[in-house]
């Protein structure tokens, strides 16, 4: 890849490009949009070869850097795995657009009619690490919400990006729009982030999507506000009233299906009346599908690591997860309080009651009940894809899609009304 000498002139080139962009996008039609996002999933699809073999470039980069097994399978791309980024853009495309949805519209006894609209953001910008299908994700969603946008994807996934971003690049060109709309920083050199958590002239928000240490680093010294995406330190909570059969299917998936993604069961919390019943049935199954549980109390069984202090609210993002009895759905409510992230939280349960407790008295971005967390994702909340989730309380929550990379403004109209 190319160096550059100059970073802060190419981070303000990029960033006043992306304005420029931003202006003309924001009043883009619906349908140069829809054009636009098919014609970039043609072209993933074209070129799925090229993705492929840049792909193999980062995967040899990350295996020099010692990346571990579920960070490789997050860099990883292959024939499947394009056709979902294919899959996500056209997804995108469908939705409905956002911009200059009336959210809501009344008359005042002045003679104004006033309508609160949604509006653009302006540009973003997304720092993300690892999954290079991220790329086509934020890129859709900017630009399906109006809003020019500046990527900067992790190192290890560089050609990737690179491969990804040109395809969308030639949708917005087949589509006849600007084709700085969607930006791509080209140079693995940190001292672009630094730069870009810092152009309050050009770029409106910043939405991380990685670990605690890239998401920390943001927030400390991003001077442009911040859409959070922190760790997931997901729990899945077994009530005495679980279903068996339910919990085990749940469990494994939560944990198993993918151990890399935010939405992957990071602690098992059971109920003191069934750990050495149900509870223990869950942990030998987690061992028999290759889980390292680190386990404490009732849960404890032989293949168990034994759990110490440093488990509790540790996002593993591997083949591994921690487990220990609680007395009580009060006392797993209180554990979840203390070691969480705010990002995704699950019972098991029969008893309406308990679930809706549960739900009261957790403030989660996402609570789940009785429903694998590896649905914490946007495409499977309807959204087509997500840029992240955000686990603040600040504008957007939960799944950002593009409703959520939206603003608002008043259009406010009279008959020549004047104010007394």
């Amino acid at each position: 890849m190319k160096d550059f000498d100059n970073i802060p002139a190419l981070m303000a080139d990029l960033g006043q490009r992306a304005r420029a962009a931003s202006r003309e996008l924001a009043y883009a039609s619906a349908e140069r949009k829809h054009a636009a996002l098919i014609a970039a999933a043609d072209a993933v699809w074209a070129n799925r070869a090229d993705i492929i073999e840049a792909n193999k470039k980062d995967l040899e980069f990350g295996r020099e850097k010692g990346l571990s097994p579920a960070m490789m399978d997050r860099l990883m791309l292959d024939e499947s795995r394009i056709q979902g980024m294919v899959d996500g853009l056209r997804a995108v495309a469908e939705q409905a657009d956002p911009v200059g949805e009336v959210l809501s519209e009344w008359d005042m006894a002045s003679g104004l009619h006033i309508q609160r609209v949604r509006t653009p953001l302006g540009v973003i910008g997304v720092i993300y690490e690892s999954r290079p299908n991220v790329t086509a994700d934020a890129g859709a969603l900017c630009l399906k919400s109006g809003n020019a946008v500046i990527l900067r994807g992790g190192s290890e996934g560089l050609h990737s990006s690179v491969a990804i971003h040109a395809c969308l690049v030639q949708g917005l060109k087949a589509a006849n729009l600007p084709e700085d709309a969607i930006q791509l920083v080209p140079t693995r050199d940190r001292a672009a982030v630094q730069e870009l958590l810092t152009m309050t002239d050009c770029v409106d928000v910043i939405v991380p999507r990685g670990g605690k240490g890239l998401v920390g680093l943001v927030q400390r010294e991003a001077r442009v506000p911040v859409f959070a995406h922190l760790e997931g330190i997901v729990h899945i909570y077994v009530d005495k009233d679980a279903d068996p059969r339910k919990t085990l299917d749940v469990v494994l998936n939560a944990k198993t299906r993918r151990t890399g993604i935010c939405g992957a069961a990071e602690c098992l919390l059971v109920h003191q009346d069934v750990a050495e019943t149900l509870g223990r049935d869950v942990v030998a199954a987690l061992l028999a599908s290759g889980v390292e549980v680190h386990a404490a109390g009732a849960l404890a069984i032989d293949g168990t690591v034994a759990a110490t202090d440093d488990d509790w609210g540790k996002e593993f993002l591997d083949s591994v997860i921690a487990a220990k009895p609680v007395a009580d759905i009060d006392a797993a409510i209180a554990h979840i309080r203390s070691f969480g992230s705010n990002h995704t939280d699950c019972i098991m349960t029969e008893d309406s009651a308990a679930a809706a407790r549960f739900f009261q008295r957790l403030d989660s971005a996402i609570l789940m009940h009785n429903a694998s967390t590896q649905f914490a994702d946007g495409g499977e909340f309807g959204m087509g894809a997500e840029i992240g989730i955000a686990t603040g309380k600040m504008h957007a929550r939960g799944p950002v899609g593009a409703a959520q990379l939206t603003s608002f403004k008043y259009l406010v109209t009279g008959d020549g009304a004047t104010r007394a």
